[in-house]
């Protein structure tokens, strides 16, 4: 028997329906809603252990999705690029995406990959990059975040942080947890980045 995860496909549309911002509203008016769904059998992760604490953390407008993902975690097709070969054991057990959609999600979309990234506190993911441009929406507040050669800079809950094709870009958490919301556009959409950082980049 098949999961049905429509409601998971219809509250991650409805999340981004609320911003004003004009590159994601662009962005949510060319993907097609219309997805068939893809048959996957569920793979949960270390890192889903902190759903819990992310339901606490998100804001009202972030909680259906949220809480729907925390519910049912353990259904889902988590995925990891890296292994604990390349930034250890620690990233490894605080790190996951869950691809709503795209070339390997819930849903397939050959034009365009969204889904949803789990890093565990205190946790590093380094610089990398990647030629799909990607707009990244943090459901929670509080991690620093890099674009290029500039500084970490703290975003909250519901800013829109935009990265170009090829640019460079970091995030380290503090001392809670972050879900962000991706999407993944104008280049091949299940290549790993090229990583260019390492997990010892944290705060000094």
């Amino acid at each position: 028997m098949t999961t049905n995860f429509d409601e998971l496909l219809e509250r991650f549309h409805t999340y981004l329906e609320t911003f004003n911002d004009a590159l994601v509203r662009d962005a949510v008016a060319r993907i097609g809603w219309a997805m068939p769904a893809r048959p996957l059998e569920p793979r949960p992760l270390a890192c889903l252990r902190q759903l819990d604490r992310i339901v606490e953390l998100a804001p009202a407008n972030a909680q259906p999705l949220a809480r729907l993902v925390a519910e049912r975690r353990g259904e889902l097709c988590w995925g990891q690029t890296y292994s604990e070969a390349d930034f250890g054991k620690t990233f490894i057990d605080n790190y996951g995406w869950l691809e709503v959609f795209g070339t390997r999600g819930h849903f397939v979309n050959d034009e365009v990959a969204a889904g949803l990234l789990i890093l565990g506190p205190d946790i590093v993911y380094p610089d990398h990059h990647h030629v799909a441009e990607e707009i990244y929406i943090p459901l929670t507040g509080g991690t620093e975040w890099r674009m290029g050669e500039g500084e970490f800079r703290r975003r909250e809950a519901g800013e829109v942080i935009h990265h170009a094709s090829d640019v460079s870009h970091a995030m380290r958490t503090g001392k809670e947890p972050l879900l962000a919301l991706y999407i993944w556009r104008g280049g091949p959409l299940a290549a790993k980045s090229t990583v260019t950082g390492t997990v010892s980049q944290g705060r000094n």
